[in-house]
């Protein structure tokens, strides 16, 4: 008899173990996939990155992810780790917010203050704290409904997880700090020790409140509930485009001709984005419903890959077609997901209460 329970439990363990291999895989391709692919930021000639970003964004955004389930945190919580990923990227990995602006066309003065790229790195806080870990953690949680409120890693996975997640850092820095800024005939960059720690500080910070704002909101919804709420899917979504396409201006805005002083499009953007949270608080005060946030998932993706097209010029041909496929393929995947969903939420609706 104990031989059969040691066999049975090694082949329960064995279950969970692959149980979980397609969520964790389909989230840890999903962020650098939308926050990087999609957005045409990673094009076809240099998609070797791809796998560096994995080691970065995907694990990060797993790992973000697991913290807010193994603490029962809200919505909040995921967008308060992502933004301590966005600065981890900023200040520590390659930072970009702290070395003068490399890119061809930028004003790499513009915003710049006490060694701080303050426009672009209020973009990027934005941006890859949603478009890389809220959207894609809300994407792979409506896929796999049923596992969407449990963690997905156990200790080992952890563990492997933060040695990946390391590992592609470290090749990330050395990719762009070392290697690519040279070949953009700009100069080896060290930032001060003063701007590396205070990142360091701000993303322990950030841990923390997230962490005291765990019963913000309630548990995060994973999707997998019949929840009901007032809110129209589509409002949600047509918010989430309008509101993206308008934040990739604070961008714009470092490769255009520029007459207003700094300050004003930083203060446009800090308070359009406590405005955008204020927004989807209000939205989801009754909980959101399944096609509620893919409806605003479906938005905030299809202003990264629309925008996107605005920066194309100068292209190479197997770059605009390569952007255009994925884009393509990721719009009727998106589309796939919701008729998913939707079937879903019909048959839960007609469930007992």
């Amino acid at each position: 008899m104990q031989l059969e329970s040691l066999t049975a439990t090694r082949a329960s363990a064995h279950k969970i173990k692959i149980h979980y291999k397609g969520p964790i895989w389909v989230l840890v391709l999903l962020a650098p996939l939308i926050g990087e692919v999609l957005s045409g930021s990673t094009r076809l000639s240099f998609l070797f990155a791809f796998i560096p970003e994995t080691m970065v964004w995907g694990c990060g955004a797993l790992l973000c992810r697991e913290l807010v389930r193994r603490w029962r945190a809200g919505a909040t919580s995921l967008l308060l780790l992502g933004l301590a990923l966005s600065i981890a990227e900023e200040f520590v990995i390659q930072q970009t917010s702290l070395a003068p602006l490399p890119f061809p066309g930028a004003h790499p003065l513009y915003g710049r203050m006490w060694g701080v790229n303050w426009v672009y790195f209020l973009f990027m806080l934005g941006y890859e704290s949603i478009w890389v870990a809220v959207v894609p953690v809300t994407i792979a949680e409506l896929t796999f409904p049923a596992r969407g409120s449990q963690p997905w890693l156990r200790r080992g996975g952890v563990i492997t997880t933060c040695v990946v997640f390391l590992a592609g850092c470290s090749i990330a820095w050395f990719a762009w700090t070392q290697r690519a800024r040279p070949s953009l005939h700009a100069a080896i960059y060290h930032p001060p020790f003063i701007a590396v720690a205070s990142g360091l500080a701000a993303i322990v910070l950030l841990g923390y409140v997230a962490y005291a704002l765990r019963g913000v909101g309630g548990e995060m919804a994973a999707g997998n509930r019949a929840v009901r709420s007032s809110v129209i899917p589509w409002t949600a979504g047509i918010a989430a485009f309008a509101i993206g396409c308008a934040w990739f201006k604070l961008i714009a805005m470092l490769f255009t001709p520029v007459h207003s002083p700094a300050w004003l499009p930083m203060t446009m953007g800090f308070a359009g984005a406590l405005c955008t949270y204020a927004l989807f608080r209000a939205l989801s005060s009754r909980s959101w419903s399944g096609m509620e946030r893919w409806a605003a998932s479906f938005g905030a993706v299809m202003a990264c890959m629309s925008v996107g097209y605005l920066s194309t010029a100068g292209w190479k041909h197997a770059d605009l077609v390569f952007k255009a496929v994925v884009n393509g393929l990721a719009l009727i995947a998106l589309l796939a997901l919701g008729a998913v969903v939707h079937r879903r939420a019909a048959r839960q609706s007609q469930e007992p209460v």
